[in-house]
C-alpha cells in the first residue's frame, strides 16, 4: 500500500493550523481565556514586529514546543478532530479575521510559569492568564 501526502494549496489554511497547533501545545487549551491570550500575543507580536505569520511560528526563541527536547513538543502532533483542537482553530480563525480583540494588554513574548526563560528575568509581566505570563 503506498501513501500519498495530500498538501492544502490554500495558504490561508495552512497557517490557520500552523498557530493553532502552536496554541494547543502552549495551552494544552487549559482555558479559552489562556487559547485567546496566547492567540492575541501572536497577532501583537506579528503587527508590532512587522513579521508574517509564517515566519513568527517558526521561531523558537518565542516558542517552547518547537525545540525538540520540550515537554510540550509532542503536543504539536494533536489530532484535528480533538474538540480542544477546534476551540484553538475557532480563535486563530477569528483572529485571522480580525475578529479578536487584544486579550493579553499588547504583550508581544510569553512563557509558561513552570519554565522561566532567562530574557524574562530582568523584565516584569504584565499579565498571568491561566499559567501564562505576558509581557511588553
Amino acid at each position: 500500500m503506498h501513501l500519498t501526502l495530500i498538501k492544502n494549496p490554500d495558504e490561508s489554511k495552512i497557517i490557520l493550523y500552523k498557530i493553532a497547533r502552536i496554541v494547543y501545545a502552549e495551552t494544552l487549551c487549559s482555558s479559552l481565556a489562556a487559547v485567546e491570550a496566547l492567540t492575541s500575543m501572536i497577532s501583537n507580536l506579528c503587527a508590532t514586529s512587522k513579521r508574517e505569520f509564517s515566519d513568527i511560528v517558526q521561531d523558537k526563541n518565542i516558542f517552547e514546543s518547537l525545540n525538540k527536547n520540550s515537554l510540550q513538543n509532542k503536543y504539536l502532533m494533536v489530532d484535528v478532530n480533538q474538540n480542544n483542537f477546534k476551540i484553538c482553530l475557532r480563535t486563530v480563525q477569528r483572529m485571522l479575521n480580525g475578529n479578536l480583540p487584544d486579550m493579553c494588554m499588547g504583550a508581544v513574548r510569553f512563557h509558561n510559569i513552570k519554565v522561566i526563560p532567562e530574557w524574562a528575568t530582568s523584565r516584569g509581566y504584565i499579565a498571568e492568564i491561566d499559567g501564562l505570563l505576558f509581557y511588553l
